[in-house]
């Protein structure tokens, strides 16, 4: 049997114990929860001001119907003088007249800036109830990120407890020198200091071995080495 051949549970169990310390620190951060909550945060945020935006179209809103309701009673007073006989000179009549088609026009006028203002209200109030429904599935994103973390958490605990213990046990098969030639080329290639050789390919750096390097590889009693990457084969 090759003797780095317990090499590659080994590799296997370091990958996975890696993959849950990164976890754990991450975890133990609170990243996920900061960035989550930023986001609520920052939904509230936009929720806030599309409100204060319908506050102050509806300030408005009230002011030109204010306006409106005066222009209307004005124009309907003067009307009132033209008809009821209280003017008979035909000049003052005529003034009459002018005025009331002036505030008419002015009234008008208002009439359009209110549909355009409740237009754009509609607008608002519907990216409003958008804002608001995203910001409640955010802020129940960080309830439920908030209370996954910590079970998660203790999960991944667990795990990499049991992990390192199985690594002790592989690790504790291998010969003393080549085991530290592993953690060395490990420190050096990513984490990854072992690799299978399949169908000539060092599954490592994925480069196909020459068929003199292969050659000499399966000949060699020794540690199996890939010759680009220079990490231990195991052949496969």
């Amino acid at each position: 049997m090759d003797p780095a051949a317990p090499l590659l549970d080994l590799q296997a169990i370091d990958l996975a114990i890696d993959r849950l310390r990164a976890r754990q620190r991450v975890l133990e951060s609170g990243s996920e929860i900061r960035t989550a909550r930023a986001a609520a945060d920052a939904a509230e945020g936009d929720l806030g001001e599309l409100r204060l935006r319908i506050d102050a179209l509806d300030r408005d809103g009230t002011k030109l119907e204010h306006e409106i309701d005066s222009l209307s009673q004005k124009a309907a007073a003067e009307e009132q003088r033209m008809y009821d006989g209280s003017v008979a000179n035909a000049k003052e009549l005529s003034s009459i007249q002018h005025e009331v088609e002036n505030v008419r026009r002015r009234k008008a006028s208002r009439e359009d800036e209110l549909l355009v203002l409740m237009e754009e209200r509609e607008k608002v109030e519907a990216a409003a109830k958008d804002a608001e429904r995203r910001w409640t599935t955010l802020r129940d994103e960080v309830d439920r990120i908030a209370a996954a973390s910590d079970d998660e958490l203790t999960r991944v605990a667990t795990d990499l407890a049991a992990s390192e213990q199985e690594r002790a046990s592989i690790a504790g098969e291998i010969d003393a020198e080549l085991l530290e030639l592993y953690e060395d080329l490990r420190r050096q290639k990513k984490g990854v200091g072992a690799a299978a050789l399949v169908d000539g390919v060092c599954q490592g750096c994925h480069e196909q071995l020459s068929s003199v390097d292969l050659d000499r590889v399966k000949r060699s009693t020794g540690v199996r080495r890939c010759e680009y990457c220079r990490r231990i084969l195991v052949i496969r």
